[in-house]
């Protein structure tokens, strides 16, 4: 049996695991490793992408830096969070915010410090992106528009960071990105239509709170039919392998989605949505692999076969 005193440790322990997503970043990190192996880094060897310490030490970075994202996001979104996820905040509530802030600024200083070692612009990277992380939290988030847009660039700007570290610049990445990123633009206005109570009562000038339920949803869809159209290319112009059949897969879906989108008043129906676009994203991240499935089906032949 554990003593009361062990008992709030480990509560501790959880809540600053939700204050921090532990979840999220761990996908991210998987995401970031298969687009290292299967799109950024496709040229070269698997074995030398996964023992690269340059890149371990990038991904590394993106994570305590992301990590405090979510620390500062949770110190400004509070009292929103209080009528939007009364239990998440309940347990986030039981580290004082004094500790957070300590945990933040040392995840901060840590992110910046293992980018150093990589080099001198992977530090002013990942300092550029702690401020940006900051000011949409405390600011940008606020307003409508640029608030989705601005959350939907930082999710993709570790990604960005490992573009850069492989200088692949090949336009089907980009294309890839797109999708990705109109994905996730979509993700985060459905969780304004979700957080609506909690948004109005703080005076977060959301799209839902500014314009209404009705045109929030009519964006929604043309960004919908609009992510429809890097799915189409990807699957006609790029060598993707089995992935497309995932294409194929998430183009259905979204039109299941948007169907159930215009049905949807309540807000567990906004939850629901919400839900399935996470899964869609988890499920993208799953099916990099399925670009070249050999690398886990053989992957010790192909890991270590030498570079003609």
């Amino acid at each position: 049996m554990l003593s009361r005193k062990n008992k709030i440790r480990l509560l501790k322990i959880f809540s600053i695991f939700s204050v921090m997503r532990g979840y999220n970043i761990f996908v991210v990190v998987l995401a970031q490793y298969l687009a290292s192996i299967f799109i950024f880094g496709s040229h070269l060897r698997a074995l030398d992408v996964l023992l690269d310490f340059n890149l371990f030490l990038i991904i590394l970075s993106s994570s305590v830096v992301i990590a405090s994202g979510y620390i500062i996001n949770n110190f400004y979104d509070s009292e929103k969070d209080l009528i939007n996820r009364p239990d998440k905040s309940m347990l986030d509530r039981l580290v004082s915010k004094s500790t957070k802030f300590q945990i933040y600024f040392a995840l901060n200083f840590l992110g910046v410090g293992l980018a150093w070692i990589v080099s001198w612009r992977a530090a002013l990277f990942f300092s550029c992106y702690i401020f940006i992380l900051w000011f949409y939290s405390h600011k940008l988030k606020k307003y409508p528009i640029i608030g989705n847009i601005t959350a939907a660039v930082l999710a993709m700007l570790p990604f960005f960071g490992i573009l850069m570290y492989f200088k692949n610049y090949s336009l089907g990445i980009f294309v890839h990105a797109l999708f990705l990123y109109l994905i996730i633009l979509i993700r985060e206005m459905v969780k304004d239509l979700e957080n609506i109570k909690g948004d109005l009562a703080n005076d977060y000038q959301t799209i839902p709170v500014r314009f209404g339920v009705q045109k929030a949803k009519q964006l929604i869809s043309v960004l919908t039919f609009l992510c429809l159209i890097p799915a189409f290319i990807l699957i006609k112009e790029f060598e993707i392998g089995y992935m497309g059949y995932y294409f194929y897969f998430s183009m259905i879906m979204m039109s299941i989605f948007l169907f159930q989108l215009w049905g949807a008043k309540q807000l567990t129906d906004f939850k629901k949505l919400h839900l399935s676009l996470k899964l869609l994203i988890l499920l993208g991240v799953i099916s990099i692999a399925l670009i070249n499935p050999q690398v886990i089906l053989h992957g010790k032949e192909i890991m270590i076969e030498p570079l003609l």
